[in-house]
């Protein structure tokens, strides 16, 4: 009965993209049907406010957008994280997109507490597993656990 209950939430909550960045390849299908897309604000250390072009597209879209880490580093925020590489994070998404993060996903969902308490102290909501559990999260390059033609189904 649980089963068919989270599937049944799966089918009606919003959707999410993860890993959006100009770098990342990305099915713009799966962007435009998902209410919600992870940002990585520095893949391979190219700020997204480097392409203009990119930032107006994303931030025109109008969908809820989260900083999904600085870098997208494995386990990125499970060491600890300096103050200033969080706030150049969130400097970057700003400059793109005019306005602060408010919600925040680690990579991989994996969070020390010390850098939750950082995060949280600077305003913005985090992301986490059960938000996962709950909601289909897809991936830009298809390379999460599941594939996206699996999530597409459950």
């Amino acid at each position: 009965l649980f089963i068919l209950f989270l599937l049944f939430l799966r089918t009606i909550l919003p959707r999410q993209i993860d890993d959006v960045n100009p770098l990342i390849e990305c099915d713009y299908k799966l962007i435009e049907k998902s209410e919600s897309l992870t940002v990585i604000p520095a893949y391979e250390n190219f700020s997204i406010s480097g392409n203009r072009g990119w930032c107006e597209y994303i931030g025109g879209l109008n969908k809820t957008l989260v900083m999904h880490g600085i870098y997208h580093k494995y386990n990125e925020f499970l060491g600890k994280i300096d103050e200033e590489e969080l706030d150049y994070g969130m400097e970057e998404f700003e400059k793109c997109f005019g306005y602060r993060p408010r919600i925040f996903e680690a990579p991989q969902l994996s969070l020390s507490r010390e850098n939750a308490r950082m995060i949280e102290s600077k305003g913005m909501k985090i992301r986490g597993y059960w938000f996962n559990v709950f909601h289909k999260v897809y991936h830009c390059q298809d390379s999460g656990k599941y594939s996206n033609k699996i999530i597409d189904r459950f």
